[in-house]
């Protein structure tokens, strides 16, 4: 296997209580039009701070919201992925970009409206923004990226850290390896990026773009489709490039979907990319979901970002 090493990266050059203020330059949806979720590509110009050339691919910067909770406190920080490439949106290293949904809830009857998403999809170019970071130093491609195979699952905005590293690992047109994007949504208008994911797929023999609709057409033996469920579906394709020593998997989205991929590895007998830290029972599904981590965790082969 290639030596994995991560890069070294700077964190907090901005923190809440200094941030840095930034300008909105391009705001647009990137769901399909007719999708009832409301999904937006945020791009910003860091020109001139300290975060220009210095916000890796996989890290999160920090959006400061304004205004007061209703116990008349500053609203929280809250942590966007950076979806664009280490040399920053469309190869300009001062423009920086994200990934954000809007949260529109309804919770005990009442509508609940996530203040920093709703306030982020609301901004239009030339707006200011309060900005901090960069956070996370894990979630990394490799210094030698290009050594490596990926198997890339992703659910929601989850997709935000693998649009940036896909475009770097391809961008320079020498990348040899596998790579395999697995993305999960209830409905085909809920595909983020598709466009640009479809069109690298056709262009990128080594790139496979897999996706996994769960509310829509079911599997051959009446169970819905998920992120998991495509390391048995696509086994043809996606297990031999599992079995190769220079692959890592990396996962990012919504909390609880690494138990279905965790358990689904052990199923295929794939637990080197497992710690595994407990006696597992014969019965997989005998694991209880809630305490999954008392059993198993990632190994230095797989990355994990859910929340």
């Amino acid at each position: 296997m290639a030596e994995l090493t991560l890069p070294e990266v700077e964190l907090n050059i901005y923190g809440p209580k200094d941030p840095v203020e930034v300008t909105v330059v391009e705001n647009y949806v990137v769901t399909k039009e007719s999708s009832p979720n409301f999904v937006r590509h945020i791009t910003f110009d860091i020109s001139g701070t300290d975060l220009e050339g210095r916000v890796q691919v996989g890290q999160s910067i920090g959006i400061l919201p304004p205004g007061k909770n209703e116990k008349g406190r500053d609203h929280k920080l809250r942590l966007y992925s950076v979806s664009s490439p280490t040399a920053g949106e469309n190869g300009q290293r001062h423009l920086i970009s994200t990934t954000v949904k809007r949260t529109i809830e309804e919770i005990d009857n009442k509508l609940y409206v996530g203040v920093a998403s709703n306030y982020l999809a609301d901004l239009q170019p030339g707006d200011k923004v309060k900005m901090t970071g960069p956070s996370g130093k894990r979630f990394l491609l490799p210094e030698n990226a290009k050594e490596f195979n990926y198997l890339f699952f992703a659910t929601g905005t989850g997709i935000a850290p693998f649009r940036g590293m896909i475009m770097e690992l391809f961008e320079k047109g020498d990348y040899q390896n596998d790579c395999a994007l697995i993305f999960g949504c209830p409905y085909r208008t809920d595909l983020l990026y598709s466009d640009y994911f479809e069109q690298m797929a056709s262009e990128h023999s080594n790139f496979h773009y897999l996706k996994s609709i769960s509310r829509e057409n079911r599997r051959k033996d009446g169970s819905k489709h998920y992120v998991q469920t495509k390391l048995t579906d696509e086994e043809e394709l996606l297990f031999p490039i599992l079995k190769k020593e220079n692959t890592l998997i990396y996962i990012c989205g919504l909390k609880g979907m690494e138990t279905g991929i965790y358990i689904e590895l052990l199923r295929l007998g794939l637990e080197e990319y497992l710690d595994i830290r407990k006696k597992l029972p014969e019965d997989l599904n005998e694991i209880p979901r809630d305490k999954i981590k008392r059993f198993i965790k990632p190994s230095d082969r797989t990355f994990e970002e859910v929340y």
